[in-house]
């Protein structure tokens, strides 16, 4: 069966490592539905976050041949229900359509979003959510006149407590 899972990735910054992890996906036909690649809380180690919808069997050996990578560290997976995560979304519409009356400012609020700017010919919103609720207010905006619409991948963060310096430490005593 099935499910989405959260593949956590932590590695050294080195160019083209981004395409040899990409690679692994391709081979195995199995489609990224989201990438995010970040700073993670240990000085000079990057994080790729990637979503993936696929049988644990496969996550599993997705992620050991990831660790293969000479760059990597460390790749984790993990259910929707053991990880906590946003994505971000941005929405460039006419400030004329929010000008027009009181449903657009209605949409804003009932979506919890936000404007981040207003210019004389359009205005960004920004909201903060699940894909669903950034899609909600995309459709709710269409109405209005989306001229521009961009949506981050997943950011997460574990509810495991066992945190990646903890694995690294174990791994730097193995090493000795």
């Amino acid at each position: 069966m099935e499910n989405k899972y959260t593949i956590s990735i932590f590695t050294e910054n080195n160019i083209g490592l981004l395409n040899r992890v990409s690679i692994i996906f391709t081979r195995r036909h199995l489609n990224i539905e989201s990438i995010t690649a970040s700073e993670s809380e240990v000085k000079n180690i990057h994080r790729y976050t990637i979503i993936l919808n696929c049988t644990e069997e496969q996550v599993i050996k997705v992620v050991a041949q990831i660790e293969k990578l000479v760059e990597v560290l460390k790749a984790f997976y993990h259910l929707d229900d053991e990880t906590v995560y946003q994505e971000i979304a941005l929405y460039k519409v006419p400030t004329s359509a929010l000008a027009a009356g009181k449903k657009a400012e209605q949409i804003l609020r009932k979506h919890n979003a936000r404007i981040l700017t207003v210019e004389p010919e359009f205005t960004v919103i920004e909201k903060t959510g699940h894909k669903q609720e950034t899609q909600d207010l995309l459709e709710a905006l269409e109405p209005h006149g989306v001229l521009e619409f961009a949506r981050s991948g997943r950011v997460a963060v574990t509810k495991p407590m066992k945190e990646f310096k903890e694995y690294l430490y174990e791994l730097e005593q193995a090493q000795q």
